[in-house]
């Protein structure tokens, strides 16, 4: 058995890294897509919609509708999808090169789709593994995503600046084979039962819950934090502050994603008071929006990318802690919507930077402000984008205020209990 339960977390953790390469192989092509197709950055920005709105349909397919899916086969699909849709990605547009971007769509929905079916399933898997604090198990999984994110930028980046822009479509045959490695251990292993409402009126009623709300406004925001500056630093930081891409994505999103997974890794390990960690993450998150926008200095916007990494770092899967915890009897109901709403966010927010970076250079007043700051349109652009998108995180504080209470006020209560005489 306990063979078993270390395939069946090796499994899992590989497909969490097939959804770091997912999730982030299109905003590591942004330039080069840009550069080599004149794809605008609203089209750039779509992609990373396309990809979280397609994720929030799986999301909402599995909240109210879980009960008719067969789990353990859905779960053993998941890594096949993204090999699909990678192969789709990387291979279509050498037979059909004037049909790049539709092609490039097509992979995303499809790899995609995966990524929201590991949102829903891998989570609760590993929550019906035996553990001794199931909720450190939990931000293990979601550091290792991190972690993965950082391996892909650093692997890919290096990949193109050795073979070259035009090479961009091997990269993504080369990430296919992490998928295929979860495909072949998730064959070897079984998947246990994780617990689905038994029909469709029982997970609506969680939706009476106003505590559901809140926990999925929490999560939403918290997603919108995280993959905004997740998305864009690497093309903030070139545009804004003329950094080369290769240096701009090893330092961007490299160290973003580092300290993202430092955060999570840290928590799994030594963590503890998890409404505190929110509220001041999101607190920390919303300073660094700030700085990263309005300081010219490159290494101080370089810095306050890196250090958002490290204070969204729990506030995705910190608020999924809360809400499974609070709400035990969800099952893969809360799972779905708590996902569900981080998608959400997380699409809204990088598709944000992207029209208002694109309405910023269309404008006929930037060009004035430009000439007396003594910055280029496009540079102006990312950081008015940037600066717009500080409200995700300052309206996170409000949310995580109220949990930090809630958590507190439970804690007392547990405590209050415990005192009482048997």
């Amino acid at each position: 058995m306990a063979n078993s339960y270390t395939r069946l977390k090796a499994a899992c953790y590989t497909t969490n890294i097939s959804m770091s390469v997912v999730t982030n192989l299109s905003p590591l092509l942004f330039i080069i897509l840009r550069n080599l197709y004149g794809f605008s950055y609203s089209l750039l920005g779509l992609l990373v919609l396309i990809n979280f709105c397609t994720q929030l349909l799986i999301d909402l397919a599995f909240s109210f509708f879980s009960h008719k899916f067969n789990i353990s086969l859905s779960v053993k699909l998941t890594p096949v999808l993204t090999v699909i849709g990678l192969l789709i990605y990387a291979v279509m547009p050498f037979f059909e090169p004037k049909l790049t971007y539709l092609w490039i769509v097509i992979g995303t929905v499809i790899f995609s789709a995966s990524g929201g079916l590991a949102e829903v399933l891998i989570s609760p898997v590993i929550a019906a593994i035996p553990a001794k604090d199931p909720d450190r198990e939990m931000s293990k999984l979601h550091s290792i995503y991190a972690w993965g994110v950082v391996g892909v930028v650093i692997f890919g980046t290096l990949f193109l600046y050795l073979c070259g822009e035009q090479s961009w479509q091997y990269l993504a045959l080369i990430f296919a084979i992490i998928p295929l490695l979860s495909s072949i251990l998730f064959c070897l292993t079984e998947v246990p039962k994780v617990s689905t409402p038994k029909k469709t009126t029982s997970a609506l009623k969680m939706f009476k819950e106003k505590g559901v709300w809140l926990c999925v406004l929490a999560i939403f925001f918290g997603g919108a934090s995280e993959c905004t500056m997740g998305q864009w630093c690497s093309g903030y930081l070139e545009q804004s502050f003329n950094i080369p891409k290769m240096l701009g994505d090893v330092c961007g999103v490299t160290l973003f994603a580092a300290s993202l997974g430092l955060g999570r890794t840290l928590y799994s390990k030594i963590g503890k008071n998890l409404g505190g960690v929110l509220l001041y993450g999101a607190i920390g998150a919303a300073v660094c929006y700030v700085v990263s926008a309005l300081v010219p200095v490159a290494v101080v916007g370089l810095i306050a990318c890196a250090l958002c990494g490290f204070c969204v770092a729990m506030l995705w899967p910190g608020t999924l802690v809360y809400a499974t915890d609070k709400y035990k009897n969800g099952g893969v109901f809360m799972f779905a919507i708590m996902a569900a709403g981080g998608d959400f966010g997380a699409s809204v927010g990088p598709q944000l930077v992207g029209v208002i970076s694109d309405g910023v250079i269309a404008s006929a007043w930037a060009n004035n402000f430009t000439t007396t700051l003594g910055i280029t349109i496009e540079q102006l652009a990312m950081k008015c984008a940037m600066l717009s998108s500080a409200i995700f995180p300052i309206i996170a504080i409000i949310l995580f205020a109220i949990i930090y209470k809630d958590i507190k006020k439970r804690k007392q209560s547990l405590i209050s209990i415990e005192k009482q005489p048997n």
